[in-house]
């Protein structure tokens, strides 16, 4: 592990967190041996770096407005840009993982690396506190929120998050208006995006479209499917 405390610059008081944020579910499951995997670790990194990003992109970018900031933050915390953060500091090769997942390419497989990407986060906050995962995230990757900032705020947040799911299972989200209220010429339409039978996300809006749009926008910033 030493290496990799090297890589991401920071060295743990206690050890354990970190090989823990490292060990896929498919390690216990194979073995047939409780142990400790990383996925709670990963519901509390992804909370975590939430916080940590929404403070930089807030004092950062001072000019930007509210929907900026939160598609930019969507852009950063999406699990494509998660998976490119893991391959900076070389997770996948440290990666513990079952005889199978290893065998099946789980060491370059996106999902694993951004997972355990969260853990580590999270296993940092545990271990050194706030500060110390700032120092991580920003220390690491503050170069790709420049670069991922001076892009084109992505317009087509529908897109952006069907992306994302099916990245993860071959299932679309579905879009559903659950009702609308108003004379023809100032309708309310309200809308619910879900998938793999959970709310994702609720929006409103003046058409059928900008609720959808509105509802994906809210379930790229929850990212509730990470918990399920």
């Amino acid at each position: 592990m030493d290496s990799l405390e090297d890589r991401i610059g920071y060295r743990f008081s206690n050890p354990t967190l970190l090989k823990t944020a490292l060990t896929h579910p498919s390690l216990a499951y194979e073995t047939k041996k409780p142990q400790p995997d990383n996925q709670r670790l990963e519901f509390l990194g992804d909370a975590v770096i939430q916080l940590i990003l929404t403070d930089e992109l807030f004092h950062r970018f001072p000019k930007f407005s509210e929907g900026h900031l939160t598609k930019l933050r969507s852009r950063i915390v999406s699990r494509n840009a998660l998976h490119q953060l893991g391959k900076i500091i070389e997770l996948g090769d440290h990666l513990l993982l079952g005889k199978g997942e290893a065998a099946s390419g789980g060491k370059d497989r996106p999902s694993n690396i951004a997972d355990a990407l969260e853990a580590i986060a999270g296993a940092i906050y545990l271990d050194g506190g706030m500060d110390a995962a700032r120092s991580f995230f920003l220390g690491n990757f503050s170069s790709f929120i420049d670069e991922v900032a001076s892009k084109p705020v992505e317009n087509n947040p529908k897109g952006q998050l069907q992306e994302e799911l099916q990245a993860l299972k071959a299932t679309s989200p579905n879009y559903f208006v659950v009702s609308q209220e108003g004379p023809d010429h100032e309708k309310v339409f309200v809308t619910e995006v879900h998938w793999d039978g959970i709310l994702l996300g609720t929006g409103s809006g003046a058409s059928k479209k900008e609720a959808e749009t509105n509802a994906a926008l809210k379930a790229l910033e929850e990212r509730l499917w990470l918990h399920q």
